[in-house]
C-alpha cells in the first residue's frame, strides 16, 4: 500500500495535469467502498482504526464526488471505473446476497452524478452464483462495465464448478472479470505469513507478496480446472503487472505440460488470450517491459492506478515516461480498456 494521496500535497509535488501528455485515459482498477461494507466486523474495524494512514484512504475510499474528480483532473485521468475493495465474498450467502445489491445500487447511483468521468464493475454475491448471475446481468443492463471479484470466496476458487453459472453469465453478456486480490486462507497466513510483528505479518500477507501469490494461484487454479476450455471467450482481468504470472509461464509450460493437463492449450496460451493486465500500483519499468515481452501491448495491458491504494500521479507520470510510441501509449492509456469495456 503507498501513501494516500491528497489534493494539497499533489498540487506541491507537481503543476497538475498540464504536465502530462493530452491523452484520453482510463482507470481500470479505481477503489471504494459502500455502506454496506461498513456494516461488517471488517468495515466496522477500519472505522474505528486510530492509524492516521488507514482514516486517510477510507476517506478517499468513500469519496466518489468532487474530491475523486479533481485528483483526476490534477492527473489527467479521464475516467475511473470503479470496483469494491475490500470485498463482500466473505460474507454469509444470507448476508452477500442483499449488500451486493445495495452496493451495487449505491455505486450506480455515484455513476450516475458524474457519467463521463466514472465507471463501474458490478459486485457480485458469489456464494449464491444463480443469483450472482442474475445480478450481473442487472447491472450490465444498467450500464456497468463488467464484474469484480475479490479473490477466493472463504476459500472456495472460481475454478469450482459450483461457480460456473457466474462464468457462463459473464460470457453471455460479454461482461470482463476483474479478478482483484484478497487475503490468503487463514491455513495460508498461519503457515507463511506469521511469526512477526502484527504490522509485517499483516503487510508480507497483503501489497507485500500474499496478494499477488494469491492471485496468481487463483488464475492457474482456474486454468488447469478447464475454465478456459469450457468457456473460451471469457474475459478476466487481473492488475500489479500480471501477478507474478508473467514470470512464470515458461515454467508452467514446462512443468505442466498439455499432455499432463489435459487441456486443450499450454498454460501460457491462456494467459496471453483470456488475460488482460493493469498496472495497479506497479510503476515499475523492468516489471512492465517484462510484461510486454510475455504478452504484447495490443488488446492486453491497460492503464490503472490502484487508488487509492496506488496514486493517480504516480501512475499517469509512469504511463508517460514509457519507452513506447505513441501508438502504444494510447492502446495503454484507453485503446485496450475502450475495447474490452465498450466505453
Amino acid at each position: 500500500m503507498n501513501r494516500p494521496e491528497s489534493t494539497t500535497a499533489a498540487v506541491a509535488d507537481h503543476a497538475g495535469a498540464a504536465r502530462f501528455s493530452k491523452m484520453r485515459t482510463i482507470g481500470l482498477e479505481e477503489h471504494y467502498i459502500a455502506p454496506p461494507f461498513l456494516g461488517t466486523p471488517a468495515g466496522q474495524g477500519m472505522m474505528a482504526s486510530k492509524d492516521p494512514t488507514i482514516q486517510a484512504t477510507k476517506a478517499q475510499l468513500q469519496d466518489l464526488g468532487a474530491g475523486r474528480v479533481a485528483l483526476m483532473d490534477e492527473a489527467g485521468i479521464d475516467v475511473a471505473v470503479l470496483s469494491h475493495h475490500p470485498g463482500l465474498e466473505h460474507l454469509e450467502p444470507s448476508e452477500q446476497v442483499p449488500a451486493v445489491r445495495e452496493t451495487n445500487d449505491f455505486l450506480k447511483e455515484k455513476v450516475a452524478a458524474h457519467p463521463t468521468r466514472l465507471a463501474g464493475f458490478a459486485s457480485l454475491c458469489t456464494l449464491a452464483p444463480d443469483q450472482a448471475a442474475k445480478e450481473l446481468e442487472r447491472m450490465m443492463k444498467a450500464g456497468f462495465k463488467g464484474a469484480v471479484i475479490n479473490g477466493h470466496s472463504r476459500g472456495r476458487y472460481l475454478d469450482e464448478k459450483f461457480f460456473w453459472p457466474i462464468l457462463e453469465a459473464a460470457v453471455h453478456l460479454d461482461a470482463p472479470i476483474y479478478l482483484h486480490p484478497t487475503q490468503p486462507p487463514k491455513g495460508v497466513l498461519d503457515a507463511y505469513y506469521s511469526g512477526f510483528s502484527p504490522g509485517v505479518n499483516f503487510l508480507f500477507s497483503v501489497a507485500g507478496c500474499g496478494w499477488h501469490i494469491e492471485t496468481g494461484i487463483h488464475v492457474t487454479r482456474m486454468i488447469l480446472g478447464g475454465v478456459f476450455d469450457q468457456f473460451p471467450n471469457l474475459k478476466l482481468v487481473i492488475g500489479h503487472m500480471s501477478e507474478g504470472l508473467c514470470f512464470w509461464m515458461q515454467r508452467l509450460d514446462v512443468s505442466i505440460n498439455p499432455e499432463m493437463t489435459k487441456l486443450k492449450l499450454p498454460i501460457s496460451a491462456y494467459l496471453r488470450q483470456n488475460v488482460y493486465y493493469t498496472f495497479s500500483g506497479i510503476n515499475y519499468l523492468p516489471n512492465f517491459l517484462h510484461l510486454v515481452s510475455q504478452v504484447g501491448i495490443k488488446d492486453r495491458i491497460m492503464f490503472s492506478t490502484d487508488h487509492p491504494w496506488g496514486t493517480m500521479l504516480e501512475a499517469r507520470t509512469f504511463l508517460d515516461s514509457l519507452p513506447i510510441t505513441v501508438a502504444e501509449r494510447n492502446l495503454i492509456a484507453h485503446g485496450n480498456a475502450e475495447r474490452l469495456i465498450k466505453m
